[in-house]
């Protein structure tokens, strides 16, 4: 009897343990936020190589997914989808608009899909709305840095559940990565395919380690952030609202570096 009573007592512990990061989300309701992505991507700031015509420095559209931990957009250290690819190449997004529309059908890890317009220059805002649930409390996104050979920011598996409760705002500064698939240097490298592809790898101002690098700055520690992201929590008398954007107070982010 008391090795049974164990057995039962260890049996209900064990179901009603959390399965997964986005188990602990207890939020009793859906919950929306207005995203905000802000470029900061500026002469001033990264003076090297600034791309000031064909084409100009800018970043292409927006591409986010709410979801839970049973789905990867990209992670950092692992291989790209052909979806991230086609993306993080050319701006392209019909690849891993299918990709995340499958992961859903297949195992409803997939809330929503959302994106924001492109921005014109290396500098300003763009902003859209996002709508996160218990089950799906992760938000991920991909912005291309156009020009470039296979280069992105963006955000991997952001939770924002805390709890019992959604976060109100969260504040995020983003730096360059390299999608593995392109071997190019520069912001205008033409096409060079990288055989075989590598992974996702954060660009820093000392890696890749080589004087032609657009973002090589040997004198720094680190790299500013090339943009930034908000998402700020809507209150119900807010929603279907279109919320004009938030002037976020502007951090200097300057490279001070003699050489460039």
């Amino acid at each position: 009897k008391v090795l049974w009573t164990v057995l039962v007592t260890m049996l209900g512990c064990a179901s009603s343990l959390p399965v997964g990061e986005d188990a602990l989300c207890t939020a009793e309701e859906l919950a929306k936020y207005r995203i905000i992505f802000t470029g900061k991507w500026s002469q001033t700031a990264f003076p090297k190589q600034y791309p000031l015509y064909r084409p100009p420095a800018q970043w292409s559209s927006l591409l986010g997914v709410t979801h839970s931990s049973d789905y990867s957009m990209w992670k950092k250290n692992e291989y790209a989808s052909n979806g991230v690819r086609d993306f993080a190449e050319k701006g392209e997004a019909w690849a891993l608009m299918k990709e995340i529309e499958e992961a859903g059908e297949k195992i409803q890890s997939v809330h929503g899909i959302f994106s924001a317009p492109a921005i014109s220059s290396g500098t300003g805002q763009t902003s859209t709305e996002l709508e996160v649930h218990p089950r799906h409390p992760l938000v991920s996104f991909v912005v291309r840095i156009v020009p470039s050979p296979d280069w992105f920011v963006g955000i991997d598996s952001l939770n924002l559940c805390e709890g019992d409760h959604w976060m109100e705002e969260v504040s995020v500064d983003l730096f360059p990565y390299d999608a593995g698939t392109d071997s190019g240097f520069t912001f205008s490298s033409p096409n060079f395919a990288t055989i075989p592809q590598d992974t996702v790898t954060e660009i820093t101002c000392s890696s890749p380690s080589h004087p032609a690098n657009s973002f090589y700055y040997p004198k720094l520690k680190i790299l500013p952030p090339i943009a930034q992201v908000t998402m700020v929590k809507l209150k119900k008398s807010q929603l279907g609202l279109s919320a004009p954007f938030i002037n976020l107070p502007a951090k200097s982010n300057e490279i001070i570096d003699t050489v460039s």
